[in-house]
């Protein structure tokens, strides 16, 4: 029903609800072991966390993927109070007893949750699975003593203009070591420079960056731009990063595009096995590649979807040029031939 209502709605829809088949993504990766995809879903996840939660939508969705007894808690956070409340009402609806999610009021930038304030390490609070959807390129005015802060110090300030990598560090802060985390988010965080360039460096160099996933355009009922998912891990096993360009998988609908269930399990089996290549679709790239690029994370600069064209053979093309020719001269006299009998004058 809130599917049905958010398509209805425009662009409105966008401030509570991941489409359907985005959230399926989502779910199924951070659901996937994380040292080793390949091995399947893992059997339980202590808790999941969205830090942007809407509706809860993503929420259950991995809930779903793992079963109703295979998640501890779910964890979600919200700034609008109508939509906090629509999320709590969600998780009832779909039979979450109230014991089994805490859904909490509040401003994700300013962490202003109790329970993630915890500065004793050793009561810190950590997540198995991240997964979120935030506002795209949000303009938010942090103060200066945020630098400090302990999700951001390291990395430093997202800019005014775009919140996109302050929201991405605060998800990443509180993954576990042993968990996934997959976030949505608009192409520019992949190649933008300034402040947004040394925390993607700071990310790749401490190899947290996984995979890329470049989605195709006009999913959303918010905004028809084309969106990427980033998948980071605090502990990686593989020393690269997988880049997915499936931009071009999907089948356009009157107001959306859609993802059919091939399009997504053709992503999920891509990030599953982690091929070296799939011509003009996915490729495992190294680092020393990503940072002879500036450690610019543009999908197209490591898989390209231009088909090659065919080359032409000059030679032959001349060759057929003098052979009509040719063909032109012998039709002319044997038209003129025809104009003769008839005592017209030939064609020059």
């Amino acid at each position: 029903l809130i599917g049905q209502f958010a398509a209805g709605s425009g662009k409105k829809a966008g401030e509570f609800y991941t489409p359907q088949q985005i959230s399926t993504i989502l779910s199924k990766i951070v659901t996937l072991d994380s040292q080793d995809p390949s091995k399947g879903k893992k059997k339980k996840l202590n808790n999941v966390y969205d830090f942007a939660c809407g509706s809860g939508s993503l929420l259950l969705n991995v809930r779903k993927q793992m079963g109703s007894n295979g998640i501890g808690k779910i964890f979600g956070q919200e700034k609008n109070i109508t939509t906090y409340n629509l999320a709590r009402m969600n998780m009832l609806l779909h039979g979450v007893k109230d014991t089994e999610f805490e859904i909490y009021h509040g401003d994700t930038l300013l962490n202003d949750w109790a329970i993630l304030n915890e500065l004793n390490p050793a009561k810190k609070v950590e997540f198995d699975a991240v997964v979120a959807n935030p506002p795209f390129s949000y303009r938010w005015e942090p103060k200066e003593s945020m630098g400090e802060d302990f999700r951001f110090k390291s990395y430093g300030l997202a800019p005014k203009s775009a919140a996109d990598f302050a929201f991405l560090l605060h998800g990443f802060h509180f993954l576990s070591k042993e968990g996934t985390m997959a976030i949505i988010l608009p192409h520019g965080v992949l190649f933008r420079g300034g402040v947004e360039e040394r925390i993607r460096r700071k990310l790749l160099i401490d190899d947290n960056i996984d995979t890329v996933i470049g989605l195709p355009a006009n999913l959303f009922f918010s905004t028809g731009i084309p969106v990427c998912i980033l998948v980071l891990k605090k502990c990686k096993k593989f020393d690269d990063v997988l880049f997915i360009n499936a931009s071009e998988y999907f089948e356009k609908g009157k107001r959306q595009n859609v993802l059919w269930p091939e399009h997504i399990s053709k992503i999920i089996d891509t990030y599953q096995n982690r091929p070296l290549k799939i011509e003009r679709y996915a490729r495992t790239v190294s680092m020393e590649e990503i940072e002879k690029n500036d450690y610019n994370l543009n999908i197209s600069r490591y898989v390209s979807t231009a088909i090659d064209e065919k080359e032409i053979d000059l030679q032959k093309v001349n060759q057929q040029l003098v052979e009509i020719e040719k063909d032109i001269v012998k039709a002319r006299e044997t038209h003129n031939k025809f104009l003769e009998e008839l005592g017209l004058p030939p064609i020059k």
